[in-house]
């Protein structure tokens, strides 16, 4: 299935800016309100529904005998008008 990209900001940010926009997307699971990401005059609003799945990813990319790059990615998913089901252990977070 091929795809579209809807909406993408790539920056070198503080610990606290991203804590600050972490803090933001929390806000609004807990209270059920849309999450509207923008830049400029480009954005894009999400209805996220009650259940959807969530990913955590920490990857490690670079040559094996050698310095890499390290990422976390976060990430919620669902089909469009739908719910979606995960499945996997009780993910915890330290």
């Amino acid at each position: 299935m091929p795809e579209e990209v809807l909406f993408e900001s790539e920056s070198r940010r503080s610990r606290e800016e991203i804590a600050a926009y972490l803090r933001t997307v929390v806000e609004s699971l807990e209270s059920g309100s849309d999450v509207t990401f923008a830049r400029g005059e480009e954005s894009v609003t999400m209805e996220i529904p009650t259940r959807p799945t969530f990913e955590v990813k920490v990857e490690r990319e670079g040559p094996a005998d050698g310095p890499g790059e390290l990422s976390v990615e976060f990430e919620l998913e669902w089909d469009e008008g739908g719910e979606s089901g995960g499945s996997g252990g009780e993910l915890t977070i330290e």
